[in-house]
């Protein structure tokens, strides 16, 4: 049976996997081997970055190796990359053409701007050397089409899909975090492709997952539900991180698995929903960001989810990994933890749920405040 393929936008049609190149970095011959287990696995698309260090020159070997060995899928592979925001255009010119130097290609199917993450960051793609870049870049036929990642604010997002300049989005869609689901419905309604960023690792380390979120999923592996979830909800493609071959297995078998929840896996997702909230009772923040804003720009909502991550599903470790990138990340991240919260009570009354925010934010820096860790890539 031949791997499905979803639209992506105006550019070539996608597997519902796309290999991540971030992790396959201590060589070529590591790049080589997850490019040829990707294959193997249905997988027609790679999407790569000069951020993510020799990512880029060890794909540009696997894909050439690949080439010799006449081992390609049906049309070629489809290359996604991305150049940072800020650029002056003839900065942009000279990396764009050093990307497809170190990938060895005369061109590419897909140009994100990595991080769109700040309403400047957009302002740039619109107007200035950024619009001038992505327009050059297009005129010259040197990228296929244009589009973004993003870790910034719902607001910021929703400008972005409307904006008219781009024809696919990278966005963190998850099991346990679905508050972006809303925008990639309205993206793919428009005609968008939408890659989820990281729904294993990002989405709360499914991958080596807490054994309360394994009974939580049962009878699937929650890494499994998860990847059901957002394919069942039509997103275009799923990002997959690998840096071994045998990372690739659940996606080769799961190269077709984009019909609809069927029974079970509906109520494993139902089952999974009531188990946490109960777990959290009637601290349980609902996400629906009423509280906002906050005068200390404290993201409320952003760190009451880590909370709920970590009490309801057991999730402690990830949670306080997550929370201890706030401040320590540039714009990738926020920028204030739960310490800056002043107790002015501001958001109390907005609470629908009324929710005594502030001691939840303090018991929130109790459970997860710890040293510092570093980011994957950057």
């Amino acid at each position: 049976m031949k791997p499905h393929r979803r639209p992506f936008g105006r550019g070539p049609a996608v597997s519902l996997f796309t290999l991540g190149t971030m992790r396959a970095l201590s060589s070529a011959e590591q790049m080589d081997d997850v490019v040829q287990a990707a294959l193997a696995a249905g997988i027609n698309h790679i999407e790569t970055a000069p951020a993510y260090g020799p990512a880029e020159t060890f794909l540009g070997e696997a894909l050439q190796r690949q080439k010799q060995r006449g081992a390609q899928p049906a049309g070629g592979w489809i290359i996604t990359s991305k150049l940072l925001p800020g650029l002056t255009l003839e900065q942009g010119q000279r990396q764009l053409e050093s990307m497809l130097n170190r990938l060895g290609l005369p061109r590419i199917d897909n140009l994100a701007v990595h991080g769109l993450n700040r309403a400047e960051h957009l302002d740039w793609c619109l107007k200035g050397d950024g619009a001038a870049l992505l327009r050059w870049a297009e005129a010259e036929k040197l990228v296929g089409q244009v589009g973004f990642s993003s870790h910034g604010s719902i607001p910021l997002i929703e400008a972005a899909l409307v904006c008219e300049r781009f024809q696919f989005c990278s966005l963190h869609l998850h099991l346990l975090d679905p508050q972006r689901m809303p925008l990639a419905s309205k993206a793919l309604a428009n005609g968008m492709g939408v890659m989820a960023i990281s729904p294993a690792d990002k989405g709360g380390r499914l991958q080596a997952p807490s054994q309360t979120l394994v009974e939580d999923c049962q009878p699937l592996k929650p890494l499994t539900l998860a990847y059901r979830f957002l394919l069942a909800a039509g997103i275009s493609t799923l990002t997959l991180g690998a840096s071994q071959p045998e990372d690739l297995q659940l996606a080769a078998e799961l190269a077709n698995a984009d019909g609809p929840l069927d029974q079970r896996e509906g109520k494993a997702l139902r089952e999974l929903r009531q188990r946490g909230d109960s777990r959290l009772g009637d601290e349980r923040c609902g996400q629906c960001r009423d509280c906002l804003p906050c005068p200390e720009d404290v993201p409320i909502p952003d760190l009451l989810r880590l909370r709920n991550l970590a009490i309801g599903h057991d999730l402690q470790a990830f949670a306080q990994e997550r929370y201890n990138l706030i401040g320590r990340a540039g714009h990738w991240w926020e920028r204030h933890d739960a310490s800056a919260c002043k107790n002015c009570g501001d958001c109390l009354p907005r609470c629908p749920h009324q929710l005594a925010i502030p001691d939840l934010l303090a018991d929130t820096h109790r459970r997860l405040a710890a040293a510092p860790r570093r980011r994957l890539w950057g």
